[in-house]
This record gives structure tokens, C-alpha cells and sequence, in this order.
């Protein structure tokens, strides 16, 4: 029976362990297909474009996911989203294959993945809430931070050492067969249902009456609301600086992709330390101090990474940036599964990615047509711009994306300190019950 099967923080340990491995073949196939891209086009704007392609229809379909994720097996969805993936990924390997493979296609893939990508975070931000007691959301979520960055620490140096012995088509190969492994750690373990609450009847209704719900819930809730405005302001200007960051570096460096995979493995090994710490600790006990301090201080890091000296001021600023941000998002995230009924979470953090992440369908083409048309003619030439700032960002190729970084950055940490000026946000734990005090209607398993 599934109860019999593994639950709580070992089942979750199972996931975890089946996620981390095929992200690392994701993320090595994704820096070889960032290499391959650059190559092709050498622009930042078309670069841009591929997230674009992802996040449209993800943004798009992503109340609907959340009301599908309330609404039927947590785990199930769960595999919606990797099987998604794989088939994406599984499409891009047969173009490879067969020598057909154009930039474009990327695009097209790219759709396939939003769209399973969708179910993908509620279905295991839900999860987390039903596997472990409340205590342990700050560890758990610690631990998943580690999945976006434990792999990155490895995949650039493997992805560069196996490129020229496998190819590329080999390691999408890779990438295809551990999307199995991971689908095989969710059918191993037992994700009980959330049990259902007065507030989860509420909403309930027709599929767009609920998928309207997850964001009346949250514009119901200023503090919830304000939480959000400030990831809706920071992820637009870390989106628009992120969109370059690649060209940036190959720009200012020949093309040279090991420097770029030394400053990604950087960032992945803070990250990784910041997870440990997160995992370990569990974050500040007044959680909105992580959220607010890791926009700040991450911040600084974005802005440190546009500076002029190359290799080294790069390596800074991306640890700065990269050791915060599983503070920031554990924290954050703790506060949401505390404070939303499990079983209304897959509505409410859909809605609730949807207004963080709004601006990332935009942010990419504002990045890449501020870095192609506007920032990178003027510090190539003695305009004022590059008399101004020549002396912080240097002149030349990669000069311009230097400046949106120090620019991004800055308005990226005024972004967390500003929450401090709001009672709302700043006070959000103290004015909202966790959903542990709601009144429960009926228990599911």
C-alpha cells in the first residue's frame, strides 16, 4: 500500500536525490546548448528569446496547473512535469542527431518545457507541505535550493570535458535517461494528499472560478501581496541583467566558454554553500529578515558583477549573489507553506508565480535590446555614456552589459530594503495564522 511506502523527510530525501541527478544532466545540456546558441547567433537578443519561448506559455497555463495540482495526485503532476521535460529534451536530441538541429528549434522546445515546467514548482512546493512538519520547511527547502544549485558547480566542468569525447548528442542522451530515474523516485515513495479546510472549500468552484482564487487570496492578503510585489520588482531587474550574463562574459573574454564555466561554477558552489547553510540552519526565525537581507545583499552581488577587472571581480560578485539566494527563497517559501492551507497551495503559488514572474516573458527582449542597440554601441565609442561610467564598467565589447548588471544590481538591493518601510511585508508573520490554526473539514491521505 502506499502508506507502507517511503513519506517525511526519507521519502523526500528520495525525490530529492532522483531530482538532483537529472538536473545535473539538465544543466549540462543546457550549457552546452548555451554554447552551441551563442555560436550560432552571436546575440544576446536571440539568446533572450529562448527564455521568452519558456516562460510565455508557463506564466500562461500556470493558473490552470495550480487548480490541476489541488485538484488530482500531487505525485502524478509531479510526473506530468518531468515527462514534459524529457520529451522536450528527447525532441532537441533527435534534431542533434539526425544534423538538422537550428536555433529555432530551441524556441519550440522551449514552449514544451514551460508548459510541463508549470506543474512542475506547485506540485512540489505542495508536496514538501504534506512530507514534512512545519519545523522542517526551512531545511527542506534548503535542500531544494540545493537542486538549482549542486548541479551547477559540476555540469560546466563535465559538460566542457565531455562535449569534445560525447558530443553533444551524447550528453542529451544522458539528460533523456535520468528524467526515467527521477519519474522512478516519485513512484517509490507515498505523497499524501493535503487534508481538506473551510478556506480550500471556498474555493471551490469551476476550473476558472479556482484559478481565479489563488489570486483572490493573495490580493486579499496585503502582506502576501506585498511579499510578492517585491520578488514581482527583483526578478525584473535580475531578469533583464540575467538575460546577459552569458554574452557579457564571451563578449568580454574572445568567446572564451571556460572562463564563462569557471564563473557559472562559482555561482553553483555558493550556491551550494548557501544551501548547506540553509539546510542546516533553517534561515533566520523571523523568516522575512532572509527575504529582505537576500535581496539586498544579492543585489550587491548583480551590481559586482558588472564592474571592470574580469575573471576575479566576476567570481565575486557571483558568489555574493549565489550565497543568498537559498536564504531568499527558502525563506520566502517557508513563510507561504506555513501560511496557505496545503490543500489551496497549488492554486495559490501558481497565482503567486504568475505575479512574481510576470515581467520575465519581457525581461530577456529589455536586456537584449538595451545590451544590442543602446548599451553596447555606446561604450564601444567617446560618448558621454562611456566617458561617464568607462572608469567602473571599461569600454569596449561587454562593456554596455556591464553597466545594465551595475544598474539591475543596484535597483535589485534598494528592492529589499524597501520592504523594511512597509508593515505590511515587514510584519507579515505576525499578521498572518499559519494554516495549521484553519479548521479542518475533512482528512485525506
Amino acid at each position: 500500500m502506499n502508506k507502507n511506502r517511503p513519506t517525511g523527510m526519507f521519502g523526500f530525501t528520495i525525490v530529492w536525490l532522483g531530482q538532483i541527478v537529472s538536473v545535473l544532466a539538465s544543466a549540462m545540456s543546457q550549457f552546452g546548448l548555451t554554447i552551441w546558441m551563442y555560436n550560432q547567433t552571436k546575440s544576446a537578443f536571440a539568446m533572450g528569446m529562448m527564455q521568452v519561448f519558456f516562460i510565455t506559455p508557463f506564466l500562461l497555463i500556470s493558473p490552470l496547473a495550480g487548480v490541476m495540482v489541488d485538484r488530482h495526485n500531487r505525485k502524478l503532476m509531479m510526473m506530468v512535469s518531468d515527462m514534459a521535460a524529457g520529451v522536450a529534451t528527447l525532441a532537441i536530441l533527435a534534431f542533434q542527431y539526425f544534423g538538422i538541429l537550428q536555433f529555432w528549434h530551441l524556441y519550440v522546445t522551449s514552449i514544451v518545457y514551460g508548459l510541463g515546467m508549470a506543474f512542475q514548482w506547485p506540485a512540489y512546493s505542495a508536496a514538501i507541505s504534506t512530507m514534512v512538519s512545519k519545523e522542517q520547511l526551512g531545511r527542506a527547502n534548503g535542500m531544494m535550493s540545493l537542486i538549482e544549485a549542486g548541479p551547477g558547480v559540476l555540469a560546466p566542468l563535465l559538460a566542457g570535458a565531455l562535449l569534445p569525447v560525447i558530443g553533444l548528442t551524447g550528453i542529451l542522451l544522458f539528460d533523456v535517461a535520468t528524467f526515467l530515474l527521477a519519474i522512478g523516485a516519485l513512484m517509490f515513495v507515498h505523497i499524501p494528499q493535503p487534508p481538506r479546510t473551510e478556506e480550500g472549500q471556498e474555493g471551490q468552484g469551476g476550473i476558472l472560478k479556482e484559478a481565479a482564487y489563488g489570486f483572490k487570496y493573495i490580493f486579499a492578503r496585503p502582506s502576501l501581496l506585498g511579499l510578492q510585489l517585491v520578488f514581482f520588482m527583483g526578478n525584473l531587474f535580475w531578469g533583464i541583467s540575467g538575460t546577459v550574463l552569458a554574452p557579457m562574459i564571451l563578449a568580454r573574454t574572445g568567446g572564451n566558454s571556460l572562463i564563462f564555466g569557471t564563473v557559472e561554477t562559482a555561482g553553483a558552489a555558493a550556491g551550494i554553500v548557501g544551501g548547506v547553510i540553509m539546510s542546516a540552519w533553517g534561515g533566520f526565525k523571523r523568516r522575512v529578515h532572509g527575504v529582505l537581507f537576500g535581496w539586498i545583499f544579492s543585489g550587491i552581488g548583480l551590481a559586482i558583477l558588472g564592474l571592470v577587472g574580469g575573471l576575479p571581480v566576476w567570481i565575486v560578485g557571483m558568489i555574493l549573489a549565489a550565497l543568498l539566494g537559498p536564504l531568499l527563497n527558502g525563506s520566502n517559501q517557508a513563510i507561504w507553506q506555513s501560511k496557505v492551507a496545503p490543500d489551496l497551495q497549488g492554486r495559490v503559488f501558481s497565482a503567486r508565480r504568475l505575479i512574481a514572474w510576470c515581467t520575465n516573458p519581457i525581461s530577456p527582449i529589455i536586456g537584449g535590446v538595451l545590451a544590442d542597440y543602446v548599451l553596447e554601441p555606446a561604450m564601444k565609442t567617446a560618448s558621454p555614456l562611456a566617458s561617464t561610467f568607462g572608469w567602473l564598467v571599461g569600454t569596449g565589447p561587454g562593456a554596455g552589459m556591464g553597466l545594465l548588471f551595475v544598474v539591475c544590481g543596484v535597483l535589485s538591493a534598494l528592492v529589499g530594503l524597501a520592504g523594511y518601510f512597509f508593515p505590511a511585508i515587514r510584519n507579515a508573520e505576525d499578521i498572518l495564522p499559519d494554516h495549521d490554526q484553519l479548521k479542518t473539514v475533512e482528512a485525506t491521505v
